[in-house]
């Protein structure tokens, strides 16, 4: 087995992984490491776009939208902390050249989602995610402070009464490492892989949460998991394409099958979903419909070019009639409990993005709030770094080299992640049994035992 050892260690390269990157000191030596290519992350899937306080008077109304999207469970200062950041952000976005869209007149094009009380939603068309990653990736790529490990799996933290002090991490080749830090940074995204029917990369399968519970560090609101009311509707196999709460944010409507009306598409995305299930129990389908057709054809090609084309490609075209939708997994709102910087219970250790529950969404997060949250809390978490961990030498614990030695065994490997998997989900179920009855039975790759 390899040793080697980093200032820090970022297990993840979504936005949030990207940027806590980014905003660490030249002078860190950062190694960033990814279960896949760079780019197949959830961050670079995210369609409808990132928010921003419009101004000073916005304050309340977006503090009051994500509230009560969170049905009032959100940690107000974190809520507090990522709206009045929200400004710096995206101008440190547009610093790095990120291009969002803009009105003939050349300011900044806005649009709204469900929930949203104005229109606060930055975008670029509907692959914001996109152009946000491509962006950072190439900053990242100019750094040479940074090292990236593609197709390398975090398998353990390395962990004693001190902290965190590592992680323990095999290639795809199987070839196994441990990699030595002052701080370590989880930014592994959610669990959508334990669904048969996600929006989510299948290899994103909540190991850090795991991880977490096999060393007792705090978890917090596991089964707060996200179902998106709209992604269109397959047979198929694979990862389900999202239709964002942009297009209903611009008049799309919600049909059932005798093509009426059944409910207001800007309500929060949890009442939506229970809408579009209870529709389909009532009519006996397994599906409901969205209709852009009142949508401008020259606004669908030019804001929602990648949904005009993806439903092209399954032989809907949504400028003249209706595509069949079904709600599907889609984003956690809990995670690793961690405070306003990231840190989590276990000193030398943070989690940011997806993987941290920081208190920000609540029971259910504010469309488009996501990317912005990810981005506020890495750029925090990187401060705290640098005041706490930076000063203090990497510590070469010793750790059951036979353990980790022996995953270098493809069996051994598979056996470990079902574990993992089992071990989530178990979670999943004893802290909400009706969430799982409602949502993981019968709709998750690895099922439980009864």
């Amino acid at each position: 087995m390899k040793k080697k050892s980093y200032d820090a260690i970022i297990v993840g390269t979504g936005v949030a992984g990207l940027y806590a990157a980014l905003q660490l000191p030249k002078q860190v030596q950062v190694l960033i490491i990814t279960k896949d290519e760079i780019e197949n992350c959830d961050s670079y899937l995210a369609q409808g776009g990132i928010c921003v306080q419009l101004s000073d008077e916005d304050f309340e109304p977006y503090f009051e939208d994500t509230m009560r999207a969170g049905r009032y469970e959100n940690r107000e200062e974190s809520v507090r902390i990522m709206i009045e950041s929200s400004r710096g952000i995206i101008q440190n976005l547009m610093d790095y050249g990120v291009d969002f869209d803009r009105n003939p007149d050349g300011t900044l094009s806005y649009t709204r989602e469900g929930a949203h009380s104005a229109y606060r939603i930055l975008h670029h068309q509907d692959v914001t995610g996109k152009a946000i990653m491509t962006t950072l990736i190439d900053q990242v790529k100019k750094c040479e402070n940074i090292q990236i490990e593609t197709f390398t799996t975090m398998v353990d933290l390395l962990m004693d009464e001190e902290g965190c002090h590592g992680i323990a991490a095999r290639r795809q080749d199987g070839q196994m490492f441990l990699y030595y830090s002052k701080a370590v940074v989880l930014a592994t995204g959610g669990l959508g892989g334990l669904f048969i029917n996600s929006t989510n990369f299948p290899h994103i399968t909540g190991d850090s949460f795991a991880i977490a519970k096999k060393h007792g560090i705090l978890l917090e609101n596991i089964p707060y998991i996200q179902i998106h009311p709209t992604v269109l509707y397959s047979k198929k196999k694979g990862r389900r394409f999202l239709i964002s709460e942009s297009v209903r944010g611009e008049g799309a409507c919600l049909l059932n099958e005798k093509g009426e009306r059944f409910v207001d598409e800007l309500l929060p995305r949890d009442v939506v979903t229970d809408a579009i299930r209870s529709e389909m129990e009532k009519s006996g389908t397994d599906h409901v419909y969205i209709d852009m057709t009142k949508i401008p054809k020259e606004e669908i090609l030019s804001h929602f070019p990648n949904i005009y084309e993806r439903c092209m490609e399954e032989g809907y075209d949504v400028t003249k009639e209706k595509a069949p939708v079904v709600p599907a997994q889609h984003y956690l709102m809990g995670g690793i409990h961690t405070g306003t910087s990231g840190e989590t219970s276990v000193p030398h250790l943070y989690a940011v993005g997806e993987t941290a529950c920081n208190g920000v969404h609540g029971a259910n997060r504010l469309a488009s709030n996501s990317l912005l949250e990810s981005l506020v809390f890495a750029s925090r978490a990187d401060k705290r770094i640098v005041q706490d961990d930076l000063k203090k030498d990497i510590c070469e614990i010793p750790v059951d080299e036979a353990f980790y030695a022996s995953l270098q065994a493809e069996e051994e490997m598979e056996k470990l992640e079902k574990e993992y998997r089992i071990l989530v989900l178990s979670e999943i179920r004893s802290q909400s049994p009706e969430f799982y009855d409602k949502w993981c039975k019968h709709r998750v790759k690895e099922e439980l035992e009864p």
